[in-house]
């Protein structure tokens, strides 16, 4: 009988093999979702006094020039979730303008910084846009914007989710 050529590969090797990867990538993809799920039990929790304050200041309109103002409410918000590093999902924060007309509401862009005040169908930038209607709908202090959700904020600092 004649020799192979090629050394074949044992199966019972490569089916190990193969099932060593898919669990690896299994225990990952379970790692990954308690990830998730942890980071949502941490973002559902009430907010504290001294974060309601801070952000309860985005309406007062003379702080969007004062990068200092601007500072400390985005130390404010860091220091509300110490544990996650929140600027990769955190867009930005969206509520009702109380200036008058022609505002209608007021963002802080998370990542740039920024504080503006909206008026009345001026579009809202870098996904934003998905929480004025429930800003205008009233019942809530501010909307905390998710890459994934909206976080709905009350007076008292109980969280709603709100999917997007």
């Amino acid at each position: 009988m004649p020799k192979p050529m090629l050394k074949q590969p044992r199966m019972r090797e490569q089916t190990n093999n193969i099932l060593s990867a898919a669990y690896q990538q299994e225990q990952k993809e379970e790692s990954a979702q308690m990830d998730k799920m942890k980071l949502d039990r941490l973002l559902r929790k009430p907010r504290s006094k001294k974060y309601m304050d801070a952000l309860n200041k985005l309406d007062a309109g003379g702080h969007t020039h004062n990068q200092s103002q601007v500072k400390e409410i985005i130390d404010a918000i860091r220091g509300e979730f110490p544990e996650v590093e929140i600027s990769g999902i955190l867009l930005g924060f969206v509520a009702i303008c109380y200036l008058g007309k022609p505002y209608e509401v007021h963002t802080l862009d998370f990542s740039g910084q920024i504080i503006e005040h909206y008026k009345n169908g001026q579009s809202l930038p870098q996904g934003l846009e998905k929480a004025r209607n429930i800003a205008l709908r009233g019942g809530y202090d501010f909307i905390e914007v998710y890459v994934d959700c909206c976080r709905a904020v009350s007076s008292n600092g109980t969280v709603s989710v709100i999917p997007c």
